[in-house]
């Protein structure tokens, strides 16, 4: 390789690759990364705790034999434990917080080789659809940076997108992977709840709204990283269905001529961006054109239960994290403390009503993916949005909250029944900023998208697209 940026540029498979070949030595992986960082993160802001010299040692020394041995990645700075690195969670209530221990998910990045080389920005404690903190200001889209990358995953997606690393870890509450690599123009799979673990400290989150996974440059580092992640930990309250086979092998694999249903209509009362009509309208021509059956529907959802329900579940989790945590309102965000005091009003009965709904919801789904394998709908309601576009108010703290709603209306249905989606950048507006377009799985079903997906990068490939910084 001629540079330290041709290999940066290359996908985790490709650099690991390179490793096993013994043509390049991990420490220069590292380098590359860490010398990408250093030049882009002034202006990007997606790492916020570089861990450049545990990298370098951990590159000096044995690493384990994996599929991704010698690569570097970055942990978002939420829920992923580091035993020994600052973990924040995006607050300045954690400012100074230090776990003592690894994480399954972190524990199981480093059996695969992966190399850690910081840690991402993201919203405090991963609430809304953009990367603006307080705490470390505002993450910026590589595309254009006066635009958001999205949330929560924010600083994972623009780093990808940049080049800093082939790919990095993200979690998906209710959209926060697959709504960033939509603004950020990366691949971005949310897997079947209960995929990865989360565990030791979480068994479950929200009532399984959340999951963990990653942001990555291409297909198959996402089904390579899921095939050494995938799992259930020990006392794991439930898991996934195990797939039939690695979910590599499905890169490349045939996937038939699939039943594809598409709506760029929101079940919510939401206006719909062209932009991201016309995303979906490319991709269903683009799927038909691959051979697939291709159809317009219309899910028939109560969008009001559930918001209602939603936010139940939401609410709760911010109002318990806060709880546990002793927070007071001059340790957290308005809108964080806004939300804390929306819990206040519901009773434990309202939470046992709320999942019943969600419950219902996702098997009124499940009945209507036995008409279909796929279903296209736009990621987003609308494009990258200008930073600043969440910010509430001080009369109106959760206003940020309600325009997430309108901006990222697609994508929690996802969280709510626990079906893998994924969002796919094959097409970029006239601005060249990415709007993605997102496929729904059945519940247990990566092995579908991932078919498809590959099917679908082949076709029209997005490697080539380099954002105005990188």
């Amino acid at each position: 390789m001629a540079t330290l940026d041709d290999l940066a540029l290359l996908d985790a498979t490709a650099q690991a690759e390179l490793v096993r070949k013994k043509e390049v030595q991990p420490i220069e992986l590292v380098e590359a990364a860490i010398a990408r960082i250093e030049r882009l993160n002034p202006t990007l802001n997606a790492v916020i705790t570089p861990m450049y010299e545990l990298a370098r040692t951990a590159a000096a020394e044995k690493l384990p034999e994996g599929p991704f041995t010698g690569v570097p990645f970055l942990l978002k700075d939420l829920l992923a434990s580091f035993a020994g690195v600052r973990m924040t969670l995006g607050s300045k209530l954690l400012q100074n917080f230090v776990p003592n221990h690894d994480s399954e998910l972190v524990a199981r990045f480093k059996r695969a080789g992966l190399i850690i080389v910081g840690k991402t920005n993201t919203p405090e404690f991963g609430i809304l659809p953009t990367t603006e903190p307080q705490l470390f200001g505002p993450c910026r889209n590589p595309w254009n940076t006066d635009h958001t990358t999205g949330g929560s995953s924010g600083g994972a997606a623009a780093a990808v997108a940049a080049g800093m690393v082939p790919m990095a870890h993200g979690n998906d509450g209710g959209g926060s992977i697959r709504i960033p690599a939509s603004c950020c123009g990366v691949f971005g799979l949310k897997p079947t709840r209960a995929r990865n673990p989360l565990g030791p400290d979480f068994g479950d989150i929200m009532s399984g709204l959340v999951v963990e996974h990653a942001l990555t440059r291409s297909v198959r580092d996402s089904a390579a990283l899921l095939d050494a992640t995938a799992g259930p930990d020990v006392g794991d309250p439930y898991w996934a269905p195990p797939p039939e086979r690695p979910f590599l092998q499905e890169v490349g694999a045939d996937p038939g001529r699939l039943r594809i249903a598409f709506t760029t209509k929101a079940a919510t009362d939401v206006t719909v961006h062209a932009d991201c009509v016309q995303a979906v309208e490319e991709a269903a021509k683009l799927c038909t054109g691959l051979g697939h059956a291709v159809e317009e529907t219309t899910l028939p959802l109560n969008a009001e239960m559930l918001f209602n329900a939603f936010s139940v579940l939401w609410s709760a989790g911010t109002g318990s994290t806060l709880k546990a945590l002793g927070a007071t309102q001059d340790q957290v965000e308005p809108l964080t403390w806004a939300l804390k005091e929306m819990n206040d009003q519901f009773s434990a009965a309202d939470y046992v009503i709320a999942m019943q709904t969600l419950q219902s919801v996702s098997r009124e789904i499940a009945r209507f993916f036995q008409d279909y394998d796929v279903l296209l709908t736009p990621t987003l309601a609308e494009p990258p949005l200008p930073l600043g576009s969440f910010d509430s108010p001080p009369d109106n703290p959760l206003h940020g909250l309600y325009r997430s709603g309108q901006f990222a209306c697609f994508t929690p249905i996802c969280n709510m029944t626990g079906q893998p989606g994924m969002s796919l950048p094959l097409f970029w507006n006239a601005d060249n900023l990415p709007v993605g377009t997102h496929f729904i799985g059945r519940f247990g079903d990566e092995a579908t998208l991932f078919r498809l997906a590959a099917q679908l990068e082949e076709a029209r490939p997005w490697a080539g697209r380099r954002p105005a910084v990188s």
